[in-house]
């Protein structure tokens, strides 16, 4: 898509500092420079968020997250990672091409990357009964 920064970036069209590539996905770090280490994994395929996406691609693009997050805990000094993704503009997507946040954490770093939500306001049974699947 010509217009999308992501397939931008993975054509080659925008410079990055790539992490990772195979024939499936491409992982580089995230221009916001908000927190060290803050990597972007993305499928090469064009595909707008999960919702969108066939399980092929999201199982390359999971098996990405898995490598990365391997080797910035074995390699490079972190203990852990948080994974982050909006699916649809509802859930704060901002690039409408499918993408995980890699956010590599140390114990202690003083990084808050849960939500603060503001509580339920629906009776707990009720959204069950609406979610689950059958």
């Amino acid at each position: 898509m010509a217009e999308c920064i992501f397939c931008r970036i993975i054509n080659g069209e925008i410079p990055s500092r790539i992490v990772f590539e195979d024939e499936w996905s491409l992982a580089f770090m995230d221009v916001a420079n908000d927190v060290d280490g803050h990597i972007l994994a993305v499928p090469k395929t064009h595909t707008k968020n999960i919702l969108d996406c066939d399980d092929e691609t999201l199982i390359q693009l999971m098996k990405t997250v898995k490598r990365i997050s391997d080797h910035l805990t074995a390699n490079c000094g972190y203990n852990g990672v948080n994974l982050l993704n909006a699916s649809d503009e509802s859930a704060g997507q901002s690039v409408p091409h499918f993408h995980i946040h890699i956010i590599p954490r140390r114990t202690g770093d003083g990084i808050d990357a849960w939500p603060h939500f503001g509580g339920a306001k629906r009776d707990m049974e009720e959204v069950f009964n609406t979610v689950r699947m059958k």
